[in-house]
């Protein structure tokens, strides 16, 4: 009996000593370039064998006690590592939203992406700032876009006004210059986050037709104090990120959790589910809430057949009139 306890705990000590192993190994090749990651690759060989040794023969206290040591060391180390805000960024996610007050109410959305893509890398750049009356929002609309796997999509919310322009927020990794995207980077503190105001010629096009992506678009019924409130939230996480940056993480701080957080300080007794996460299967969650176009009588396919949107040109059109263009499926 003792010996099958002591092969046991041998064993999970070994599992232990491998998790505690891959987790540093791969936060350290996501924060050092080489040639000094090797270096510390050789370096936590050793002391890992090392520990090895000591659990199989027998200490089995000794080795996770020294484990625990080196889980320290690495805390404090990890801890140190803070976003920042001055990095050799992306043309695309340079510029974060920020906004301020203006007359009457109004508010001054400033570094809004209105760029013009002729392929997926390729966009002749333009900003501009532009004052709004939050409560001239007539309606929010769920936009999702999906490049690889159905199940995960990237999540945008637009927000349309009276005159018919409309505003889209995107969170986004904010990538420097050559650097590629990695979900499990965004596990590791690779990214920092920021938060993308931006003209719907410019980033539903990008998506659409530069590239090639699955494009969906879901009208969100609520009220008109809920809209403008949701609205000024984003702007006040814009606010935020500029003062304090903060990382982007593939599963807690994502394009999709974020706004979700958002729309849970609006709108009291909303109960998170796993389709937050998985959130190509977010529009189910939306239907099931009772939020669609005919959520509860018409069947969920039907909306999302209604919701595709087809590659459409930009030239020539104003931003009211693309945006217009890209509603016409919930057109009665």
């Amino acid at each position: 009996m003792r010996r099958a306890a002591a092969i046991c705990g041998r064993g999970l000590g070994i599992a232990w000593l491998l998790g505690l192993a891959v987790w540093i190994g791969l936060s350290l090749h996501f924060q050092i370039a080489a040639p000094w990651v090797y270096l510390l690759y050789l370096v936590g060989v050793f002391v890992w064998l090392a520990l090895v040794r000591i659990l199989l023969r027998g200490r089995l206290r000794l080795a996770l006690g020294l484990s625990a040591v080196v889980l320290a060391v690495w805390a404090l180390w990890w801890g140190g590592i803070a976003p920042r805000q001055d990095r050799d960024w992306m043309a695309e996610v340079a510029r974060g939203v920020t906004a301020e007050p203006a007359r009457e109410g109004a508010v001054l959305v400033r570094n809004i992406r209105d760029f013009r893509w002729s392929s997926p890398t390729e966009a002749v750049e333009r900003w501009y700032d532009l004052e709004v009356q939050p409560e001239q929002i007539t309606s929010v609309d769920m936009i999702m876009s999906v490049w690889d796997s159905p199940e995960i999509a990237h999540t945008l919310v637009s927000f349309g006004f009276a005159d018919g322009r409309h505003i889209v927020f995107s969170g986004e990794i904010r990538r420097e210059v050559g650097e590629e995207f990695s979900a499990i980077g965004g596990f590791f503190k690779r990214y920092e986050l920021v938060l993308i105001a931006a003209d719907e010629r410019d980033i539903v096009h990008l998506r659409t037709d530069a590239r090639g992506e699955s494009v969906s678009l879901y009208p969100v019924a609520m009220g008109a104090g809920q809209r403008a409130a949701l609205f000024r939230a984003f702007l006040d996480y814009g606010n935020a990120l500029a003062e304090e940056p903060r990382w982007y993480h593939t599963l807690w701080t994502n394009c999709t959790t974020m706004p979700y957080r958002l729309v849970r300080g609006i709108a009291e007794g909303l109960v998170f589910d796993l389709r937050v996460i998985l959130s190509g299967r977010l529009p189910g969650y939306l239907y099931d809430l009772g939020v669609l176009p005919g959520a509860g009588t018409v069947p969920l396919a039907e909306l999302k057949a209604r919701a595709v949107l087809p590659p459409s040109p930009v030239d020539g059109l104003s931003s009211q009139e693309y945006s217009r263009l890209l509603r016409q499926g919930w057109r009665d």
